[in-house]
């Protein structure tokens, strides 16, 4: 706490979205374990502020964080049934697909998607995942495969260090539109934009997905664009060391779309479609 506390804050409103950069605190573990409280980050968060007023806007982007997770806590608390069943009770008729094959590709890394395989890697390999990319990874599950949240929340809990029950559940929930501060259902995150906007270099990506790290940085979000020679130069062959899409974003967000439309509240009261 004190090493981001000293060093992290300047510039954390930006650097908490990017997986490039070491631009979080890391904390959450530790929250999990009990090994420090919220309350002492809280204070001690605070105390940093007003010695030095130009860490402000960091303190105040990292209490929200702070606080995010003890709304979750709340919930779980009121609703224990958070984990297993939608807040909103309407999504219990939700058309969820059953695709075991599909699940296991976005377990593995294998969806085709760079920005999402990479963060499904680096779950695996270290027990923990960037929060932006726990945002995209399951956005692509549920909106884009229309697998089941459960699903996520259940891999999620056995392979995260930082697996809490209830920002777990809640924080799927979020993404899935059912839960009690949900997303809109028609926020289905572009892995392709969210990996162009947050992972501009390609820092993250050739980390995690080092087949195709010799890709040029126009391409390397979106290997199935760049042309043969491109592919040919940094030695990848879509499909064999690296797979093609499972699916087709925008078809995937349109199918997506239309099966929340047909379920949500919000469509009843009249929410527009955006990107």
């Amino acid at each position: 706490l004190e090493a981001f506390l000293g060093s992290g804050l300047r510039g954390y409103a930006t650097a908490r979205d990017r997986p490039d950069r070491a631009g979080t605190s890391r904390l959450s573990a530790h929250l999990h374990f009990g090994e420090i409280s919220p309350r002492a980050i809280w204070q001690r968060a605070r105390f940093a502020a007003g010695r030095d007023p130009a860490l402000a806007a960091g303190v105040e982007g990292f209490l929200r964080q702070l606080l995010w997770r003890e709304f979750c806590h709340y919930l779980l608390h009121h609703f224990p049934d958070l984990a297993k069943a939608p807040f909103r009770p309407e999504f219990a008729a939700f058309p969820w697909a059953d695709d075991a094959t599909a699940l296991a590709r976005w377990q593995s890394g294998r969806t085709g998607y760079p920005i999402v395989d990479a963060g499904m890697r680096e779950l695996w390999r270290t027990g923990w995942m960037h929060n932006r990319l726990r945002m995209i990874v399951a956005s692509f599950l549920v909106k884009d495969l229309m697998i089941h949240w459960r699903k996520g929340a259940e891999w999620f809990s056995d392979t995260l260090v930082d697996a809490d029950a209830a920002n777990n559940a809640a924080g799927w929930q979020w993404v899935a539109g059912c839960g009690a501060d949900a997303a809109p259902y028609f926020r289905v995150f572009n892995p392709v934009l969210q990996a162009r906007k947050f992972d501009p270099d390609g820092v993250y990506v050739r980390r995690w997905v080092p087949e195709l790290a010799r890709l040029p940085d126009k391409h390397l979000h979106a290997p199935w664009e760049a042309p043969a020679e491109s592919l040919a130069g940094a030695g990848v062959r879509l499909g064999e060391t690296y797979p093609l899409p499972m699916v087709e974003h925008g078809a995937a967000r349109g199918r997506a779309l239309a099966a929340f439309r047909r379920i949500s509240r919000g469509d009843q009261a009249g929410g527009q479609p955006a990107s």
